[in-house]
């Protein structure tokens, strides 16, 4: 049961991102956790309910995945009606969301993340290989759950790539390939939690490897030693920070051969599906799943 009084919450789930669908399964996680908790809550498609039904909220937990839940859409709306809500601001959101304007936040901070290029139509695979070398990923700017994204290491694979990416967003970068394995950096009231290691059994985690797969492979804790542990704490909170996140998100990092970390994205609004890797890493560390629920929902400052 709830410690406190959070008045009428308000989830967010659904809309008409192409994330709908993992949207759906969040929000209703998260509406299932708090009624059982005895919080005054409902759960609120945009897709198919007028926002104004907001205006009659204490608080809203924001489960929109992708455009419009993501980019500072909702967040700015909310913050005009002055209701209080999960997660990230208006910029920061908006930042978090673009993975162009945030890596050029980071590289100007000298906070280390794979060199990348923005692509221009005309552009060819050879001109990105000379930035890049010959392997390197094909990414959406403003999307989510590796939608839009794919692998490219020969010519042949480049214009379908590029093609892929640019019916998700106009805005597309090509991204240098890091050789080495994949984590996640989970934070919850600006803290960081444990560090999840995935080995997906996809070519890289992949829509399928995230949410449709049952062969991924989570480490967690991640088996790293604690100078490593400290440091990657200490850069994915600096990499947080500098988009001006708050409240709770995950930052997606990789480290290479050498023990080199880089900085991949950051998401303002994690998954809380069954696959999920914030409630993973809040269970190592004492947090069950309710727990964590009220713990984010009292990221929402009233």
């Amino acid at each position: 049961m709830a410690l406190k009084d959070y008045g009428k919450v308000a989830v967010l789930l659904g809309g008409e991102s192409n994330e709908r669908e993992i949207s759906l399964q969040s929000g209703q996680a998260v509406l299932t956790s708090l009624l059982q908790s005895k919080v005054n809550a409902f759960g609120l498609d945009p897709k198919f309910e007028p926002l104004s039904k907001l205006a009659e909220c204490s608080r809203v937990f924001i489960c929109l995945h992708g455009k419009d839940g993501e980019d500072g859409k909702i967040q700015s709306y909310l913050d005009d009606i002055k209701i209080p809500y999960t997660g990230s601001g208006f910029h920061a959101s908006k930042l978090g969301m673009d993975k162009l304007l945030s890596k050029n936040i980071w590289k100007k901070l000298k906070i280390n993340t794979p060199n990348f290029v923005r692509l221009e139509e005309g552009m060819t695979y050879d001109e990105v290989c000379k930035n890049l070398g010959s392997s390197f990923f094909i990414k959406a700017a403003n999307s989510g759950s590796s939608i839009g994204i794919s692998k490219v290491t020969k010519p042949q694979q480049y214009q379908a790539a590029f093609e892929s990416a640019y019916k998700v967003d106009n805005t597309v970068i090509a991204e240098m390939m890091i050789f080495g394995e994949e984590f996640t950096l989970p934070i919850l009231d600006s803290s960081p939690l444990s560090i999840v290691e995935i080995r997906p059994k996809t070519d890289f985690y992949d829509y399928e490897a995230k949410y449709h797969r049952d062969d991924t492979e989570f480490i967690c804790p991640a088996k790293l030693d604690k100078v490593l542990v400290d440091k990657i704490n200490q850069l994915g909170m600096k990499a947080f920070n500098a988009l001006g996140c708050s409240g709770w998100g995950r930052v997606d990092f990789m480290i290479n051969n050498q023990n080199e970390v880089f900085i991949i994205e950051v998401n303002t609004i994690p998954g809380m599906t069954s696959h999920s890797l914030v409630p993973m890493s809040a269970k190592q560390s004492g947090l069950s799943f309710d727990s964590l629920v009220l713990k984010v929902l009292d990221t929402a400052y009233a």
